[in-house]
């Protein structure tokens, strides 16, 4: 049955009305807000990752030193060498998707880094610039997640 013009228009308007259920709300532009400015954040620390992995794979081929420096030098340094070739761009995906787990891998990498320097020097040279410099990179991440939670 075909239904009048009048009927069409309540319908239409019990469908414009806003719902008093939470789920149903469309999200205010604010809301969006930090969770925008953390995915726009962990999409550039992607970027910085996947130079710093890639920097890694380019000593184990030889790009910036003469081909066979990488397999005179201890196991202790093959062994941190590759691990940061593999970690740095496993994070630097799960950055790029602005997943969780990119950014625990993150975490464990920038850690990873940090401790290796603290106590294996020879084998990590970072200075305190670099140190600081994750340092800070960690303090942001951590504190744009926290306002992003806050949020929701």
């Amino acid at each position: 049955m075909p239904r009048s013009s009048a009927q069409k228009g309540s319908l239409d308007l019990a469908k414009d009305s806003v719902s008093d259920r939470i789920e149903e709300r469309p999200p205010t532009p604010s809301a969006l807000r930090w969770g925008f400015i953390l995915t726009c954040y962990m999409r550039l620390l992607s970027v910085l990752w996947i130079m710093k992995g890639l920097s890694a794979w380019a000593v184990i081929l030889g790009v910036w030193t003469p081909i066979g420096h990488f397999e005179t030098r201890s196991t202790g340094y093959q062994a941190t060498v590759i691990y940061f070739a593999l970690i740095d761009l496993i994070a630097a995906v799960g950055l790029w998707m602005a997943s969780t787990w990119g950014g625990i891998m993150w975490l464990l990498a920038v850690m990873s880094h940090l401790i290796l320097a603290a106590f294996f020097p020879g084998i990590v040279s970072s200075g305190i610039l670099t140190i600081s410099f994750f340092l800070t990179l960690v303090v942001v991440y951590l504190g744009l997640a926290w306002l992003e939670a806050q949020e929701k």
